[in-house]
């Protein structure tokens, strides 16, 4: 198409309700590291961005930013993997497993403390 835009992946902004337990769930149980932290004020809603991989999430509690209860799919070299990983962490609100599903994928859903859910994803092998 000629002058198309060079666009690049989007970034999803998903909901929270408590920055401590987001926190705890992304960067200490899924391994993301924090890219950034805003409040407009001390007392303000926290907005962050994320990054784990070429994966950047934004995870917000401004009332309107996003749906609590949203899912995403997240697309991983090797979901099994990464499965055993997180569940040698011993997480207390979740001990993910992977599902082979019949149109070709095995996925991991874990739910977020906001009741986002997040499907890691690997396309099985042919």
């Amino acid at each position: 198409m000629p002058n198309a835009p060079a666009l690049k992946p989007p970034v999803p902004i998903l909901r929270s309700f408590d920055a401590q337990a987001a926190r705890a769930f992304y960067l200490d149980f899924l391994g993301f590291s924090l890219l950034f932290e805003h409040r407009f004020d001390p007392d303000a809603p926290l907005y962050m961005g994320l990054t784990l991989g070429a994966c950047e999430l934004h995870i917000s509690e401004h009332h309107g930013d996003a749906t609590p209860g949203s899912a995403l799919r997240i697309e991983l070299a090797d979901v099994h993997a990464y499965c055993k990983l997180l569940n040698a962490k011993q997480y207390q609100n979740a001990r993910p497993a992977v599902q082979h599903q019949d149109w070709g994928w095995d996925d991991m859903i874990i739910a977020d403390p906001a009741g986002n859910r997040l499907i890691f994803c690997t396309r099985h092998q042919q």
